[in-house]
């Protein structure tokens, strides 16, 4: 998988949890709640309230904006690249759409420079528009017929916290409560995901932490480790959820001078017979 792709798919993880706590903005009345900073329960029954927090509140995202920072780094070659941009999600009726518009670049110790990359999911194609070498490429996702959900697209190569059982959680991974030694980090929540051997996640993963703020419960960062010692570490700034966005801000046009876009269709699944 492009490890780019990869990144897309990741960032889909923590924005279900963008709805824990909404109706408890007051510190002192979230702790209540049963996902925020639970002092008073046990280490296994705090995971296990977060998990199921997380999957009764996920029907209720239906939108999310927000800046994006993207950081990819390979350890044996000594290389890190960091990207910014901007991502939106939105559900319209049954189809929901996801769009990411990378804006600039910082490659290991070079200046931050223009990058314009954009994504964009719409039910049935993920588009890939990379301004810099003016190509467009469209990855088929779904049928026609029977469009999908991007969290259904992503659960395919990431667990979806919210979206997945926990007990299906648990079965694909060990999961730790991590508790935070650093006083300006009193407020997060951060659940450490280990792969277990026969996971489905085994060839791709090692090991994924999340952190969510304690009292708003919102996503804040993934980090995921994967079988190849890569590096991918998402941070999610400023977000405004359940505001709406706009249909409009889905729609893009390629531009001629990208030539014809290379078409990826979906891959057939064949039975032996």
């Amino acid at each position: 998988m492009n490890v780019l792709n990869r990144a897309i798919l990741i960032a889909l993880v923590l924005i279900p949890g963008s709805v824990l706590c909404a109706e408890c903005p007051d510190s002192n009345a979230c702790t209540s709640q049963p996902a925020c900073v639970a002092t008073s329960q046990t280490h296994e029954q705090t995971v296990d309230s977060v998990l199921q927090f997380l999957s009764d509140k996920a029907a209720e995202f239906k939108s999310y904006e927000g800046l994006l920072e993207y950081k990819f780094t390979q350890p044996l070659l000594e290389s890190t690249a960091v990207r910014k941009g901007v991502l939106w999600y939105a559900r319209f009726d049954k189809r929901s759409k996801l769009r990411i518009n990378f804006e600039t670049l910082k490659q290991d110790e070079e200046k931050e420079q223009k990058y314009v990359e954009h994504y964009i999911f719409d039910g049935l194609w993920l588009t890939q528009l990379n301004y810099q070498i003016k190509s467009a490429r469209r990855y088929q996702l779904a049928e026609p017929n029977d469009p999908a959900d991007a969290f259904d697209v992503a659960s395919r190569n990431i667990p979806l916290l919210g979206f997945t059982k926990p007990q299906e959680l648990k079965k694909q991974f060990e999961i730790e409560l991590v508790r935070q030694q650093d006083a300006n980090a009193a407020d997060l929540i951060q659940l450490h995901l280990k792969v277990k051997p026969d996971s489905i996640y085994k060839d791709d993963y090692v090991t994924l932490d999340f952190w969510m703020d304690g009292k708003s419960a919102l996503p804040t960062k993934v980090v995921a480790l994967s079988t190849e010692e890569d590096i991918y570490e998402l941070k999610f700034l400023k977000p405004k959820v359940n505001k709406g966005v706009a249909e409009k801000v889905f729609e893009f046009v390629i531009p001629r001078d990208f030539g014809e876009p290379e078409i990826v269709p979906l891959k057939k699944q064949t039975k032996d017979n």
